[in-house]
């Protein structure tokens, strides 16, 4: 094929690349601003993509969020490439504090004290607490064995998997609305005027050029 790669990546290659890009960090993030810049629509609808890529990256539907941020830029009539490139958001050096924000959030709002030994944080908590990449664990080890039952005479059990459930996932699709919305607000007034008055200094180049072409 023509646009397939000649050397095929192993897969601790591309965890590593996901983990931290080639180039590192500062140029992946450069490039997703000299994509943002470039993009031929309206300040505003390119900012509308961008609130609700940011939005997106507060759910908890990991592997998901760019089929969400297209979605609700649909919804918001936002720019769907921005919306794509607002989900970088949520990466590897952000997931931790949005987790936190999240999860705190939803504790919060749920009238439940926050755990911090979720995070392995373990201040007075028991020391055998279940951490989150525990609970994760336990969710994926029920849904393998409980897809593996249907072919054999083991029994399902949805312990861990309903155990993640009222403590990660319902915590965090609640708590992560109020951070998400006001980052993603902060995102759209933030990128407006950026925007604006970089496509009017870029328009100002090309007629410079177009004016020199004409002469």
């Amino acid at each position: 094929m023509v646009f397939k790669r000649r050397d095929r990546r192993p897969i601790w290659k591309i965890v590593l690349d996901f983990v931290y890009p080639r180039g590192g960090w500062a140029r992946a993030f450069g490039y997703v601003k000299h994509r943002l810049r470039r993009l031929p629509d309206t300040p505003e609808k390119i900012s509308r993509g961008i609130a609700v890529g940011v939005f997106a990256a507060f759910t908890p539907f990991y592997g998901l969020h760019f089929v969400i941020a297209i979605l609700l830029a649909r919804i918001a009539r936002g720019n769907m490439l921005a919306a794509l490139l607002g989900t970088f958001a949520g990466n590897p050096l952000t997931y931790i504090p949005i987790g936190i924000a999240s999860l705190g959030t939803g504790y919060w709002l749920l009238g439940r004290p926050f755990n911090a030994a979720v995070f392995g944080l373990y201040t007075n908590g028991p020391k055998d607490y279940c951490t989150l990449g525990c609970q994760f664990s336990n969710a994926f080890s029920d849904i393998t064995h409980n897809f593996m039952a249907i072919f054999t005479i083991a029994t399902a059990d949805w312990t861990g998997l309903i155990a993640f459930y009222h403590e990660v996932f319902v915590p965090y699709l609640i708590g992560g609305i109020a951070p998400g919305l006001f980052f993603g607000l902060l995102s759209y007034y933030l990128f407006v005027p950026i925007i604006a008055v970089y496509q009017k200094r870029r328009r100002k180049v090309l007629q410079a050029k177009l004016d020199q072409l004409k002469k």
